[in-house]
């Protein structure tokens, strides 16, 4: 009886969960070092080594290249693997690869193709990560908690949206590039640190359980294209993730060269902006509530593919309104109904698949929704160098926007609850 109030505690908060605990204070330091990374390295590649539309295009598809490469078998591996090892070999791994962007700009020797094989290292780390994260948090919380456990781990990297662009561009007022990218070393370390002291037992496949590669990555793809709910959502991801790469691609060019804003400013428009996103992951599950958890996902895709289009108005409106208040504005609403989004989508997926298929599964959507990045981030060099960078962002914008329909013209508009693993059918 003198038990019961802290086994409560430990049902209605994942905050008195030790093993989470571990693995939300290692994905605080992964994210902050992922944030940094991703301001500072192209900040320098268009600062120091004079990167063009093109060469910024190249950069970015080699960020997201190994899941259209590998993202499949990936998630079979992982199926196979232990997911806590895992994590923290990537994490070991993605800190050597910026390791040694640092000493080749130490020594002088930085180039525009040794950013894009390190970026080419990180992503095929990532790939293995991403995998085993997503399929680590169902059975670590149970399903019961997944909401929250991802509601959690979404605002962390939306704090760490906020804080490290902030310190990262005050930084680079006052020390080197390469020595801001050496912090990022350091925090994929101490993840990797603190990663190791969970203390949860993973039950494996038996090796006789196991068949052919091939088998089994068509068993994660099969789930993905046969549950009809789920093929819209991870169709508009796609298309969005295709068309944000676009812009992506281009936003720093945009910022540093075309607005007029200086690393240290950019950072801060960045920083601010992701305070939307952690407003997102705060009333993500209240929003699913009051919208409905299967409403919510059609309106935070239109909504998010619209507030993008005040990126490319920035530079428009400049007499008018100043350019970083624009960009804060689309970034900040931007970041907010991502966040929305992702809370309600990756949810439905851990909930509704099969726990020992999870690694495939997540593994399959990512080849889809991730795959499209790379070919984004080129079309992004070569819109960027063809037709302008402004126009860029434009067709960005709009095809962000369309990228909705998969799912604003489904039965995801007129439901309120998202269907169960016992109900939802299996044929369109």
């Amino acid at each position: 009886m003198t038990t019961a109030p802290a086994e409560k505690r430990h049902r209605t908060s994942l905050a008195f969960h030790r093993n989470f605990r571990q693995l939300w204070v290692g994905d605080a330091f992964g994210q902050f070092g992922a944030q940094l990374t991703g301001l500072v390295l192209p900040i320098y590649a268009v600062t120091a080594l004079d990167a063009t539309p093109w060469q910024m295009g190249a950069l970015t598809a080699a960020e997201t290249a190994a899941f259209l490469v590998i993202g499949l078998p990936a998630g079979a591996w992982v199926d196979r693997m232990r997911k806590r090892r895992t994590l923290i070999v990537a994490d070991v791994v993605r800190a050597a690869a910026l390791a040694v962007v640092v000493a080749a700009a130490t020594a002088g020797a930085a180039s525009i193709p040794l950013l894009i094989a390190a970026a080419l290292v990180i992503s095929a780390a990532t790939v293995f990560f991403d995998v085993a994260h997503q399929s680590y948090v169902p059975g670590l919380v149970g399903l019961d908690h997944i909401v929250e456990g991802n509601a959690k781990l979404q605002a962390t990297q939306s704090v760490a949206m906020v804080v490290a662009p902030a310190v990262g561009g005050a930084l680079l007022r006052v020390i080197s590039a390469p020595a801001l990218i050496g912090t990022t070393v350091v925090t994929y370390l101490v993840s990797a640190m603190a990663l190791g002291r969970i203390r949860h037992e993973e039950v494996l496949p038996r090796r006789e359980d196991r068949r052919p590669l091939r088998t089994e990555i068509a068993e994660g793809l099969h789930f993905v294209v046969r549950q009809p709910l789920l093929r819209r959502i991870v169709a508009c991801t796609s298309l969005s993730n295709l068309f944000g790469s676009i812009g992506g691609a281009l936003m720093v060019i945009y910022a540093l060269r075309v607005v007029g804003l200086d690393e240290a400013g950019l950072g801060l428009v960045f920083s601010l902006s992701a305070v939307g996103g952690l407003l997102g992951a705060v009333a993500a599950e209240r929003m699913a509530r009051w919208v409905g958890e299967a409403r919510i996902i059609p309106v935070s895709a239109v909504a998010g593919g619209l507030t993008y289009a005040l990126n490319p108005l920035a530079s428009t409106l400049s007499g008018v309104v100043p350019a970083e208040v624009v960009l804060v504005l689309a970034g900040f609403g931007f970041s907010f109904w991502v966040v929305v989004y992702n809370v309600a989508q990756v949810s439905f997926r851990q909930r509704l698949c099969p726990p020992a298929l999870l690694g495939r599964m997540n593994a399959s959507v990512r080849f889809i929704v991730w795959g499209s990045m790379p070919i984004g981030g080129l079309l992004g060099g070569w819109l960027g160098t063809a037709v302008g960078v402004a126009p860029s962002l434009w067709v960005a914008a709009i095809g962000m926007t369309l990228a909705a329909l998969p799912v604003a013209l489904s039965p995801l508009r007129t439901l309120t609850a998202l269907p169960r693993p016992d109900d939802e059918p299996t044929t369109a």
